[in-house]
C-alpha cells in the first residue's frame, strides 16, 4: 500500500454501525423464539424437497425413491407429504439476485421440514454475482442455529455427534465485509451469549438424554479472546447445569490433529463448537465414514427444520457428464435423521441400518463418481432391496457382533 492510500474510516465506520445494528436486532430476537414445536401434534407434516443444484437434483431423486418405499403407508394415509420444490437453482437465484427467491422461500414456510440437496454459493471474483448462500439465508430466516452431524464407524471405535453453531461466527457475515483502502480487506465474526448458550445447553441435553455423558467444546480462545473467549466461557456455565455429564475443552488445531489419534479419537463422543470450525472439522471427520459423500446433517430449529448431505453440489462432475455417478448415501442419512426428528424413530433406525450394511458392512456396490463405479441410480436400488429384506435386523446385529476390519 503507497503513503498515498487514503482510507475512509468513516465509510468504515458507518459499515460496521449498519452491521453491528442487524447483528443487534438478530440478538434480541432469540429470547423470543418461542416453543419447540411438538410435531406428533401435527395431523400432517409437510416434507419439503428441493434438488438445488449440481448434483443436487441427481441424490435428492434417488432418495425420494427411497422414501417413498419406507414411507409408503404413512404417505398413503395422509400422515406424511412429500412435497417437491423447484427454483432453488443457482441460474434462478442469480437471475432473481437472491440467496432464496420469494416465491421460492414461500413453499418452504409451506412445510414442516426440508430436505435439501446442495447448492452452489458464487466465489468472490468468479463473474458471477456475489449472492449470499442458500443455506445460510435458510438458516438465518428459520432460526436453524444447530447444526447437528453424527459420524459412525464402530469397526474403529468412531461414534461422533458434532453440534456446530449455525447461525453465527464467521459465515453470518461472511457476504458483509469491507474493502476499507484497495489493499486492506476485513471480514467479521461475531458470537453472542445467547447464541452460544443455545448450542452449547443443546449438545449437553443431548450428551445426558442419549447416556453419552461427554461434552468436547472446541474453540481457539487462546488467540481469539473475545468471541471465543464468549464461547468457551458460557460452554462453562451451562456445564455447572449438568453436573453428571463431564466435559472438557480443545484448542481447534490440537482437536483437528487428535481426530486421527486412534488412541484419543475414541474418547470423543459430543462435540461442540463455532460456525467455521464446525464446518470444517466435521469434513475431516467424514473421511473416516467414507468421505463427505457419505454423511448428512441437521440443522434445527425451535420450529423448522432443514436436513441435508453435509458436500457441495460437484459442478465438476455435472460438467464432466459424471453426475450419475454421485453418490445419494450423504442425502439418504439426512432424511434419516429428518425421520428421527419428526418422530419416526423406527423407520430411521431402518434407514441407517440399511445405510450401514450397504457403505460399510457388505458394500456390494462401490461407488467412485466415476463410470468405473455404480450410479446413483444402482445405489438406491441397493438401499431399497436391503431395506425391504426381512433378515435385516438379523444380518445388521450379526455385523454389529463382528464387524468388518
Amino acid at each position: 500500500m503507497s503513503p498515498e492510500t487514503t482510507i475512509d474510516l468513516e465509510k468504515a465506520k458507518e459499515h460496521f454501525a449498519k452491521v453491528m445494528q442487524e447483528q443487534i436486532r438478530r440478538v434480541s430476537n432469540i429470547s423470543k423464539s418461542g416453543e419447540w414445536l411438538d410435531y406428533s401434534k401435527l395431523k400432517k407434516i409437510t416434507i419439503g424437497i428441493a434438488g438445488g443444484d449440481g448434483i443436487g437434483p441427481i441424490i435428492s431423486r434417488e432418495t425420494m425413491r427411497v422414501l417413498n418405499i419406507l414411507i409408503d403407508e404413512e404417505i398413503s394415509s395422509g400422515k406424511l407429504q412429500l412435497k417437491q420444490i423447484e427454483g432453488l437453482t443457482l441460474e434462478n437465484r442469480i437471475k432473481q439476485l437472491k440467496p432464496v427467491p420469494d416465491e421460492v422461500m414461500e413453499e418452504l414456510k409451506a412445510c414442516n421440514v426440508l430436505l435439501k440437496g446442495p447448492t452452489t454459493t458464487p466465489e468472490a471474483g468468479s463473474g458471477v454475482p456475489n449472492i449470499e448462500s442458500a443455506n445460510i439465508a435458510i438458516r438465518k430466516a428459520f432460526d436453524l442455529f444447530a447444526n447437528v452431524r453424527p459420524v459412525r464407524v464402530p469397526s474403529q471405535g468412531i461414534d461422533w455427534v458434532f453440534f456446530r453453531e449455525n447461525t453465527e461466527g464467521e459465515y453470518v457475515l461472511g457476504s458483509q465485509g469491507i474493502m476499507v483502502a484497495p489493499d486492506i480487506a476485513v471480514d467479521f465474526k461475531v458470537i453472542s451469549r445467547p447464541g452460544a448458550e443455545r448450542i452449547v445447553r443443546l449438545a449437553f441435553e443431548y450428551a445426558k438424554r442419549t447416556s453419552r455423558n461427554k461434552v468436547t467444546v472446541v474453540t481457539k480462545a487462546n488467540v481469539i479472546k473475545t468471541t471465543d473467549g464468549l464461547f468457551l466461557e458460557t460452554a462453562r456455565q451451562v456445564a455447572k447445569d449438568f453436573p453428571d455429564v463431564q466435559w472438557d475443552s480443545w484448542y481447534i488445531d490440537v482437536f483437528s490433529a487428535k481426530l486421527i489419534d486412534e488412541k484419543r479419537r475414541r474418547e470423543f463422543k459430543v462435540v461442540v463448537l463455532p460456525n467455521l470450525y464446525g464446518d470444517i472439522i466435521t469434513d475431516e471427520a467424514a473421511e473416516f465414514q467414507g468421505g463427505v459423500g457419505t454423511a448428512g446433517s441437521a440443522n434445527i430449529g425451535k420450529r423448522y427444520a432443514m436436513f441435508e448431505a453435509i458436500h457441495g453440489s460437484a459442478p465438476r462432475m455435472v460438467r464432466e457428464g459424471r453426475g450419475e455417478y454421485a453418490d445419494p448415501s450423504s442425502l439418504m442419512r439426512a432424511a434419516a435423521m429428518m425421520l428421527e426428528h419428526i418422530g419416526y424413530t423406527e423407520k430411521a433406525i431402518k434407514l441407517n441400518k440399511a445405510l450401514d450394511i450397504c457403505t460399510q458392512y457388505e458394500a456390494k456396490l462401490k461407488i467412485t463418481g466415476r463410470p468405473d463405479g455404480a450410479t446413483a441410480h444402482d445405489f438406491a436400488d441397493y438401499v431399497i432391496a436391503t431395506i425391504t429384506d426381512p433378515r435385516l435386523n438379523v444380518k445388521w446385529d450379526s455385523y454389529q457382533k463382528n464387524p468388518p476390519n
